[in-house]
């Protein structure tokens, strides 16, 4: 059993008291499906802006309605797994919505994180944190990289 990987209700009592001994809580999620260097680079801002990452991960029926029927192509508990394994991840929590909003309610990051691809209007939680005081950081997208590519390169080859 990974002890870096939680119910999101496990998870948020834990927030809870690290933030009381003034720990800044970093949240970003995504499906992490084949893990490549621009989720590395997303996971290495984010965790320099604060003290504990949180990585949500959208669940393998939450990945389907996103992505398709043809995916993930690892499933929510390796995906899981391999995030927990990495030296820069604190928590992984997984989420079956189609969106992680409810998790941020949840959670109440210090700040959200979502890569330079995304519009700012356009991410989820944005409203949440900026609310309470938090802050919503869009990090550089590396471009060339996303499991979409990999996929579409290894079909061809």
């Amino acid at each position: 059993m990974n002890f870096k990987i939680k119910s999101p209700a496990g998870l948020s009592k834990i927030l809870k008291e690290l933030k009381s001994k003034g720990k800044r809580v970093v949240f970003t999620n995504g499906c992490f499906d084949i893990i490549h260097s621009g989720h590395i680079a997303i996971l290495s801002k984010a965790k320099r802006l604060g003290d504990i990452l949180v990585v949500g991960l959208n669940s393998d029926s939450s990945v389907k309605s996103i992505k398709g029927s043809s995916r993930p192509v690892n499933n929510e508990r390796d995906r899981a797994r391999v995030l927990a394994s990495l030296y820069l991840v604190d928590y992984v929590t997984v989420f079956n919505e189609p969106t992680p909003e409810a998790l941020v309610r949840r959670l109440k990051p210090d700040v959200l994180v979502k890569g330079g691809d995304w519009k700012r209007d356009d991410i989820v939680g944005s409203d949440i944190v900026k609310s309470y005081g938090g802050r919503v950081v869009r990090v550089p997208f590396v471009k060339g990289y996303s499991t979409t590519s990999i996929l579409k390169k290894l079909a061809r080859s």
